[in-house]
């Protein structure tokens, strides 16, 4: 019977050892982000290997998100400091209702900007309408944009918030906001506060899946990469919901913390 290494039987494979030794050489700096890392060819030279042991070392740095294979170029260092989504903090009112923008949570000191936003009256999907109790044929006002942080794309998102909000105010200056390509300070939720309609209570649903061919444009993802999809849906103290936010996010960008009591 084959027993495969471990540290209690044997030493590792062979692949995994060349892995370690380009994992080192990256966490100690001698591969810098953007970097080429040594080939299949290089490895099997330099290792003394067959073409598929020096394939699956790659993998190994591939897969922990420390590298990328650009397709007819080779593998390159891709180093990315995760941003840290914060759920409780960056939502609370605290935040944005001192005129901050919710991803200045989660970016800290990093630029980050906002780039293709488009804002436009359409009826939704079957789904959003039920979100947020609207009857069929209803139309809402739709926001998209996709976010960068340090240049790299990281999350795309797709907002809905029904017009019945400030109906009977749209000259007003939050409901103009709300329709402008700058909602102002507090982004969103502090227009809707301005309305009278508080976001209070917010529910997220998460999962991981891989992307659309779609997503993996726009977010320039490598292959392999997966996403997160959320769902986030804001209500105002009487659980009345006021908008509905349908978010994706390159699954190597980001550590998702939560804290709460037991």
């Amino acid at each position: 019977m084959n027993v495969v290494p471990t540290s209690e039987n044997g030493p590792p494979p062979v692949y995994r050892e060349i892995a370690e030794e380009l994992r080192e050489r990256i966490r100690s700096g001698r591969y810098a982000d953007g970097d080429r890392l040594p080939g299949e060819n290089s490895l099997m030279e330099r290792y003394g290997v067959a073409r598929a042991t020096a394939r699956q070392a790659l993998s190994v740095l591939i897969n922990e998100g420390l590298a990328v294979a650009v397709r007819g170029s080779g593998v390159y260092v891709r180093l990315f400091r995760p941003l840290r989504r914060h759920g409780a903090r960056r939502l609370s009112k605290e935040s944005w209702g001192s005129g901050r923008a919710i991803w200045q949570t989660d970016s800290d000191t990093r630029g980050y900007e906002v780039e293709g936003l488009v804002i436009e009256e359409v009826t939704p999907a079957e789904h959003v309408l039920r979100i947020l109790e609207l009857p069929e044929g209803a139309t809402v006002l739709r926001r998209s944009r996709r976010y960068l942080v340090d240049g790299r794309p990281v999350q795309s998102a797709v907002s809905h918030l029904s017009p019945h909000l400030w109906e009977g105010r749209e000259d007003s200056e939050a409901a103009r906001r709300i329709r402008a390509h700058d909602s102002g300070p507090g982004g969103i939720y502090a227009r809707l506060t301005e309305l009278g309609h508080t976001p209070a209570h917010f529910t997220e649903e998460i999962r991981a899946r891989m992307p659309t061919p779609e997503e993996s444009v726009e977010l320039e993802l490598f292959p392999g990469t997966p996403v997160l999809e959320m769902a986030r849906t804001a209500l105002t103290g009487h659980h009345r919901p006021v908008e509905f936010n349908e978010i994706i996010m390159d699954g190597s960008a980001y550590v998702l913390q939560y804290d709460f009591d037991a």
